[in-house]
C-alpha cells in the first residue's frame, strides 16, 4: 500500500512541531533553518495538501487550529519514529562500520594489501580489519560463504557469483637460482621447453597457477611439477635454494632479482601478464570501509 499523495514530507511536519513550541513562524523559520517567507509557503502548501487551515496568523503571533493541534499530534509520532529509523539505521552503519574482513590471494596480500591497509587505517582508525590469505578460489568461497565482505584475486576470469573490477596488472616471470642453467642462456625460452620442463609450482586454485596453466595449454600443457607449494614464500625459497626453476609474479620477487639471488629468465611466444582484481558477491557494489579499501585499491596499485 502507497502513501496517499495528501501525506506532508517530514520537513514541513518539523516545521509545523514548531511552530506549536513557539507559536511564531518566523522563531519556528529560524529553528529549522529556513527563512520566513519560506515557511509561510511550506505551511499553506501543507494546508493545501491536506485541505485544512492548520495556523491562525496575527499580528501577535501564529496560532494552530482546532485541525492544527490534532495533525500536531500524529505528526509528533511520525517525526518520533523517523528519528528512532535513523537512529537505527544509523546503528547499523556503525556496525558494519566498524569491522572490514577481506580475503585476498596470496600475492596481493603479501604485496600490495599492506600498503593499502595501512592507508584506510589513516582513514578509519577505528575500523578494526581482518585478513583471510589463501588462492584466488579459496577467496571466492569465502566471498561466497559470507566470511569476507571484499576480496582480491589474480586469476584469468571472476567466479561465478561474484562481481568485480580491475584495481591493477601484474606479470609472471620465470626464475631461478644464479647456479642453474638457464640463467646463462642467450636466447629466451621458448613456450615449448616451459612447458615441458618440471617447475616449483604453485598449488591448483592459485590465480598465478591458473594463469599459467592457460598460457601453455596450446603448447602441451605444464609438465608434472618439480614440487608444489601452498605459498609464495615457499616457492621462492625453493627456488632460491636452488631446487629449480619457478614462476612467480613480478611483485613477488623484486627484492630477490634486485639482490640476485633469483634471475629472470626471459620467455618469449607467451603473454603471462594477469588483471589484479577486487570481487564482491553479485548485487550492489561495497559500501563503507570495503568501498573505502577498493577506492584505495584502484587509486594506489
Amino acid at each position: 500500500m502507497s502513501l496517499s499523495h495528501r501525506v506532508p514530507d517530514l520537513g514541513a511536519l518539523e516545521l509545523l512541531l514548531a511552530v506549536a513550541r513557539h507559536g511564531s513562524l518566523g522563531r519556528a523559520a529560524r529553528e529549522v533553518g529556513i527563512t520566513q517567507p519560506a515557511a509561510s509557503s511550506r505551511v499553506r502548501s501543507m494546508e493545501r495538501q491536506l485541505g485544512v487551515a492548520l495556523v491562525d496568523r496575527s499580528p501577535r503571533g501564529s496560532r494552530l487550529t482546532a485541525a492544527g493541534t490534532l495533525v500536531t499530534d500524529w505528526a509528533r509520532r511520525v517525526v518520533e519514529a523517523a528519528e528512532a529509523f535513523d537512529a537505527g539505521a544509523q546503528a547499523l552503519r556503525d556496525s558494519r562500520d566498524s569491522r572490514l574482513r577481506v580475503a585476498a590471494s596470496m600475492t596481493i596480500a603479501e604485496y600490495l594489501l599492506p600498503r593499502w591497509l595501512i592507508a584506510l587505517r589513516a582513514e578509519r582508525p577505528d575500523t578494526a580489519v581482518s585478513l583471510r590469505a589463501g588462492n584466488s578460489t579459496a577467496v571466492a568461497a569465502g566471498l561466497l560463504a559470507g566470511e569476507a565482505d571484499l576480496g582480491y584475486v589474480e586469476g584469468l576470469s571472476v567466479p561465478d557469483g561474484l562481481d568485480a573490477v580491475v584495481v591493477g596488472h601484474d606479470r609472471l616471470v620465470v626464475v631461478a637460482a644464479p647456479s642453474h642453467r638457464w640463467t646463462q642462456r642467450r636466447a629466451p625460452l621458448t613456450p615449448a621447453e616451459l612447458a615441458a620442463t618440471p617447475l616449483i609450482l604453485r598449488e591448483y586454485g592459485s590465480g598465478t597457477r591458473q594463469v599459467l596453466d592457460s598460457a601453455l595449454a596450446a603448447h602441451g600443457g605444464l609438465a608434472d611439477p618439480l614440487l608444489e607449494l601452498a605459498s609464495t614464500t615457499a616457492v621462492k625459497a625453493a627456488a632460491v635454494s636452488g631446487a629449480g626453476p619457478a614462476v612467480l609474479s613480478e611483485l613477488a620477487v623484486t627484492e630477490e632479482l634486485s639482490s640476485r639471488r633469483l634471475v629472470e629468465v626471459p620467455v618469449e611466444g607467451v603473454d603471462l601478464r594477469r588483471a589484479l582484481r577486487a570481487v564482491w558477491p553479485t548485487g550492489p557494489r561495497p559500501t563503507g570501509p570495503a568501498r573505502d579499501l577498493l577506492s584505495l585499491a584502484r587509486g594506489g596499485s
